[in-house]
């Protein structure tokens, strides 16, 4: 310790960076080795943790907390089941629809495009878009054929898809039951005033987050789905329910939104149009009225860092990497912070779960 402090901080942080990079390529080995059960364990984890929260307000409401954790359980699982009914049969069938009306949107698109050129021809202007055309009709059809091969791998896979659902539900029950002896015991390995910054900064940005993001999901995606009726945009339950679900992840709004009035695009410019202008100004309203009184400073990040980490949790973790990415990167700023002020004494009760 007395020759770590007599070293310059530079040096110091040369020597550490070595082996911070070591132990994190084996930890993401170890990782990817365990693969699915890494993912069913932190998809367990984060809902057992939003769980936890509903199931105190029973709680505190004097209900016991078997009978609360029942009462929630209930709850979700009838949730999710009349959503199943109600909604996932008219999702599916609308897939089904953007898939054949797809070919005719290309179509539509590219005889648009000709008809600007021809357009732009007659006006004496230099602009060939045959090109970008050919460029367009490829690459879409090309998604297209991803996107149905991927269908047609997790149709194929439904029984394994099966099976991590079911472990996922256990491990979450027993987490929501037990979760709070589980990781007592593992931050109790870390020094204690480092397991109590990491455990009540987890806490505050893990809750913080996804609570605000699917708040502010919800209520874009209601939204976008009622204006998308208004305007009578063909496929307006899916294109909302896309934008909701984008809406989770920092900036996936924006860009569903502009990737579907690209899509309403090449059936009908005008359309497409119609629904950007109205996307968009629903999103600031949503982003400067709602998201402020719900989320306020959740995360405290830097825009450039948040992009960042979703890149960095997008290689790391795929889709799951993306969900996670910001509360962790959050989490380690708030740490990282904590750890640098002085803290002679250690507050004597520390509020948090996980």
């Amino acid at each position: 310790m007395r020759i770590a402090g007599s070293l310059p901080p530079w040096l110091t942080w040369g020597l550490a960076l070595p082996l911070v990079v070591l132990n994190g390529w084996l930890l993401l080995t170890a990782v990817n080795y365990l693969q699915p059960l890494v993912n069913i364990l932190v998809i367990a984890t984060v809902l057992s943790f939003l769980l936890d929260y509903p199931i105190e307000l029973l709680q505190s409401w004097g209900m016991r907390r078997s009978w609360a954790v029942l009462v929630v359980l209930l709850a979700a699982v009838s949730g999710l089941t009349v959503a199943g009914i109600t909604l996932v049969p008219v999702v599916i069938k609308q897939v089904n629809e953007l898939v054949v009306r797809l070919p005719n949107w290309l179509a539509s698109g590219t005889a648009q495009l000709e008809s600007l050129e021809q357009w732009a021809q007659a006006h004496q202007l230099n602009l060939d878009l045959s090109g970008l055309a050919d460029q367009l009709t490829t690459s879409i059809s090309r998604q297209l054929k991803t996107v149905t091969a991927r269908v047609l791998g997790l149709a194929v896979d439904t029984v394994s898809w099966a099976v991590d659902v079911i472990l996922t539900l256990v491990l979450t029950l027993y987490l929501v039951l037990y979760g709070e002896r589980l990781w007592t015991g593992l931050f109790s390995w870390l020094p204690e005033r480092l397991g109590s910054l990491v455990r009540e900064s987890l806490h505050r940005n893990f809750y913080n987050y996804f609570l605000g993001q699917a708040t502010i999901g919800v209520v874009l995606g209601s939204l976008m789905t009622l204006a998308f009726v208004v305007l009578q945009v063909p496929l307006a339950l899916l294109f909302g329910l896309i934008i909701g679900l984008a809406s989770l992840v920092p900036f996936g709004g924006a860009v569903s939104i502009v990737v579907i009035s690209f899509l309403l695009s090449l059936q009908n410019a005008w359309l497409g149009l119609k629904v950007l202008a109205t996307a968009l100004l629903l999103a600031q309203l949503n982003e400067h009225l709602i998201a402020p009184r719900i989320l306020g400073d959740v995360v405290g990040l830097n825009p450039v860092w948040i992009i960042l980490s979703l890149l960095l949790g997008a290689k790391l973790a795929g889709l799951l990497g993306v969900f996670i990415a910001v509360p962790v990167a959050a989490s380690l700023k708030s740490v990282a912070d904590s750890l640098r002020m002085p803290s002679p004494t250690l507050p004597e009760k520390v509020v948090a779960k996980v």
